[in-house]
């Protein structure tokens, strides 16, 4: 699920901050309005994302944060591609 290129930029980039709003994400990640949103329901309906919506003067505004359980799902995704990496190097990895 994390794998997906688009969703991996999303979780990435919202594990670097508090919220951030979706103008500021489709600029950052260079995805369209509709991709963005597509991955960030996706992500919503995993857990990993919060999603807030709210009216600012008369425009619509939303801004996402990573929950507590994409933050653990990103680690754990970054784990395994180190488990992967180690591999390739000649590394001992612990497989349990």
């Amino acid at each position: 699920m994390i794998h997906e290129p688009a969703r991996l930029r999303i979780l990435t980039a919202l594990s670097a901050v508090a919220w951030a709003d979706f103008p500021s994400l489709c600029r950052l990640l260079g995805l369209t309005r509709g991709n963005l949103s597509a991955h960030v329901a996706c992500l919503e309906r995993h857990g990993y994302v919060q999603v807030e919506k709210s009216i600012i003067g008369r425009l619509p505004h939303t801004q996402y944060r990573l929950t507590a359980r994409g933050r653990q799902a990103l680690k754990e995704y970054w784990a395994a591609l180190d488990e992967i990496r180690a591999l390739g190097k000649g590394e001992s990895v612990d497989i349990a």
